[in-house]
């Protein structure tokens, strides 16, 4: 391949701008082809030869034709030949220096070859203008003279298309001058002429194309070279990483300046020792080059006079072409920075930010770690989850930011509690979980749990304001209750949901026994699915009388449900389950549909209650479907009457009045059920929802024995006159209940004294004329 000699390539080099190249065009101001610029470089190297040839042909032929031309006119040929050839020299040499590269003008290629064609027309002119005056002998030296000259096109060979121009005149003056112009050379001579031209214009064309051909290589290859040398370059000088190269006895022959920085010596100093103790006697690196394989991002810790940092190296085998290995070269990166940010994401991925403490995913972490370690080492791990009681009233009552302030307070006490005996997490909201690896003393957990029940409980001091919480907590052993992280925290919540169930404030344990209890409500929840589509609830409806002449005058509509298997299934059995499944919006569509179904069948005094879940009044379908199962049996609203407690009102109180009084809007009733036994009631009697009061049974039994009932009972009708509301007295048993209740002023009697739950059946034969007073007696 052809390579332009140093000489050329000083002058490039110093006509280009520091830090430019060659291949760009300033006109242009994009990427020129390399190919063009080594054209110029070669075409500029050769420039002298083609020169000289021509010059010396001209005198050739001024000699051949001396004392038979006019010598005047052979001299001041043979000069203008001589003179456009060296001009023409220059020229070129100069364009080999000027036109190349970014800092160069182009060089058109027809402006090349008009150079080539005014110099094969200059050449041609007197030979052409003298051919048919000379003799024969004249005549064969001049042609031969232009096959010679037609030669010299080799000269032009780096330009493919200046070579053809040179050949294809030289051909054609040739074969003009000894066909068309008088010829006396004999034809064997003629022919032995044309061929001449004919054979090297061949040859001469071959080798052009071949030239061409090795300059483009040999272009693509320098830019490549010249490309992957910049951008080596910009890779050491930019800091991102640094080169290095060791020997077969793993010897630094090459390293970059950036790493000798690094390790404190200058590059000069680093050559020639082993690059394993110079990276501080790493075993990996000394491994991994004893290999003699391809390795790629080996991180390593290098202790530096800046502290230590963290490199990640990258090498491949040198391999000549007889196979034999030669050493390593590669890369190398200063990850420190790196690996801090990975640290510092990894902190941020596996802490809680508000607490400070590790979130659910670490726990789990450790929770794992704790246990691999309980089976390995055959002593139990523990795990607590602890959930905060009374906490959501915090944030509704005294806002997020008290919240948040009391969930740091917690978390520093349980993290005083625990100590070193555990790991304290926050796994989201308020609940919170301990993991103790060391689980072996049960005595210790279980007093570790009574002490942490008792610090929750102490009083919280935020910004003026006293706060009480409290704690439930639920812990399994590991692996004795479970052998898996997934299955040590089912057992662990299971336990704390039994904690809760139990009045909350307490520890339980996870046991067996809580095992088939959660199975049982697992099946429970499956058959409660399969109930709704199979439709084995039913309703049961138990008198309302008046208090005034014991006429009847309503029912209250109650679920129930005869399992198959099970048997019958207390309501307060399987109506938390399906409040806790969701499953309470489509129980309350049947309820209220089958009530809706038997008071259409009553006449229009006959009123039916039904109570409504506090899961199922938040539900925003819900006077919908009120309203449209009070248009499909056809019934005024004022036949149906629903029941809450006063539970609905203790989340989303807004949202409940709000479809409480959609529902008053229908003209259904709205009693409050259980009225006393809460702490809420009485700030909500006047949103204008209710039109009945219900005293709860515990009341009304107790009255006879407790004066204090008796008061109760009076302030509650008192206080439902002044609301405009009616009164029904639950769980009057005896006469004397009844009359009682009656004096107190209570308008509605419900209980057993006039009927339990009936069905459909029955309570239809009551409606339809069997006295109440016949079914007390």
């Amino acid at each position: 391949m052809y390579e332009a000699p140093d000489r050329y390539k000083r002058m490039i080099a110093a006509r280009l701008p520091d830090g430019e190249s060659a291949g760009f065009s300033r006109e242009s101001g994009s990427a020129a082809s390399p190919l063009k610029d080594v054209q110029l470089i070669a075409r500029g190297q050769l420039a002298p030869f083609f020169a000289l040839t021509n010059i010396a042909a001209a005198c050739l032929f001024v000699a051949a034709l001396w004392g038979s031309t006019s010598p005047v006119l052979l001299l001041g040929w043979a000069g203008l030949v001589a003179a456009v050839n060296y001009l023409a020299m220059r020229w070129s040499q100069s364009q080999a220096v000027t036109c190349v590269g970014r800092a160069g003008q182009s060089v058109p290629l027809g402006m090349m070859i008009g150079d080539v064609a005014i110099r094969a027309a200059l050449w041609l002119s007197l030979p052409l203008y003298l051919f048919p005056t000379l003799s024969s002998s004249g005549q064969i030296i001049t042609g031969t003279l232009l096959a010679g000259v037609g030669v010299a096109g080799l000269g032009l060979v780096v330009v493919f298309a200046c070579a053809v121009a040179w050949v294809g005149a030289f051909t054609l003056g040739l074969c003009v001058s000894l066909i068309f112009m008088h010829s006396t050379i004999a034809l064997q001579q003629v022919i032995a002429l044309l061929l001449v031209p004919g054979v090297s214009s061949a040859g001469i064309l071959i080798v052009a194309r071949w030239a061409a051909d090795q300059l483009k290589t040999s272009a693509d290859m320098g830019s490549q070279s010249e490309s992957a040398s910049l951008l080596l370059g910009e890779y050491e000088q930019r800091g991102v990483g640094w080169l290095w190269q060791v020997d077969a006895e793993n010897r630094v022959t090459y390293i970059s300046s950036r790493m000798g920085s690094l390790i404190g010596k200058p590059s000069a100093q680093i050559l020639g020792h082993s690059m394993p103790s110079l990276l501080g006697g790493h075993s990996d690196l000394g491994q991994i080059l004893l290999d003699k394989q391809t390795f790629t991002n080996l991180e390593m810790e290098l202790r530096t006079n800046r502290g230590n940092r963290w490199i990640s190296l990258s090498g491949d085998p040198i391999i000549d072409t007889a196979g034999r290995f030669e050493g390593f070269r590669g890369v190398g990166l200063d990850i420190t920075d790196v690996r801090h940010t990975q640290e510092r994401l990894t902190h941020l991925a596996n802490v809680d930010v508000l607490s400070g403490l590790p979130n659910r995913g670490r726990v789990r972490q450790l929770l794992g770690d704790a246990l691999r370690g309980a089976t390995a080492g055959n002593v139990p791990c523990a795990i607590m989850f602890l959930d905060l009681d009374g906490f959501k009233p915090v944030n509704d009552t005294f806002g997020h930011p008290k919240g948040d302030a009391v969930l740091q307070a917690v978390a520093k006490r349980l993290c005083d509690e625990v100590a070193a005996d555990g790991h304290v997490g926050r796994l989201g909201g308020d609940e919170f979980a301990i993991v103790i690896p060391d689980g072996q003393s049960r005595r210790k957990v279980e007093q570790l749990a009574d002490r942490i029940i008792v610090a929750i409980a102490e009083p919280y001091s935020i910004d003026g304001t006293e706060i009480r919480i409290g704690v439930s907590v639920g812990c399994a052993f590991g692996p004795i209750d479970g052998a898996t992280v997934d299955d040590l925290i089912l057992k662990a919540d299971l336990a704390l949901y039994q904690a809760k169930d139990a009045g909350r404030g307490v520890v339980r344990y996870f046991s067996s026994e809580l095992q088939s209890e959660q199975e049982d409500r697992v099946r429970l929840e499956a058959d409660l699915r399969a109930a709704l589509e199979l439709r084995q609830f039913y309703l049961a409806f138990q008198p309302l009388v008046s208090a005034k002449n014991q006429k009847l005058v309503g029912f209250e509509a109650l679920v129930r449900w005869n399992h198959p298997r099970r048997g019958f299934v207390p309501p307060n059995v399987f109506i938390p389950v399906a409040e806790e499944c969701g499953l309470m919006g489509p129980l309350g569509e049947l309820i209220i549909e089958e009530a809706c179904r038997a008071a259409a069948t009553w006449p229009a005094p006959i009123t039916v209650a039904l109570n409504v879940s506090p899961k199922q009044i938040i539900l925003p379908n819900l006077p919908n479907v009120v309203s449209q199962a009070l248009a499909r049996h056809k019934l005024p609203g004022n036949r149906i009457e629903l029941e809450v407690t006063e539970g609905v009102f203790l989340d989303s109180s807004s949202r409940s009045l709000d479809i409480l009084g959609r529902l008053r809007a229908l003209g259904v009733g709205i009693a409050l059920d259980d009225f006393g036994t809460g702490y809420s009631s009485i700030g909500y009697l006047n949103k204008a929802v209710f039109h009945k009061l219900k005293i709860d049974g515990s009341f009304v039994r107790d009255a006879g024995t407790r004066p204090g009932n008796v008061a109760i009972i009076k302030s509650i009708v008192q206080l439902a006159k002044d609301f405009r509301m009616s009164v029904t007295a639950e769980g009057v048993e005896t006469a004397e209940d009844f009359e009682r209740m009656r004096e107190l002023g209570c308008d509605t009697i419900q209980g057993y004294l006039f009927g339990k739950p009936l069905s459909y059946d029955r309570a239809n034969q009551l409606v339809m004329g069997l006295d109440a007073r016949k079914l007390a007696s």
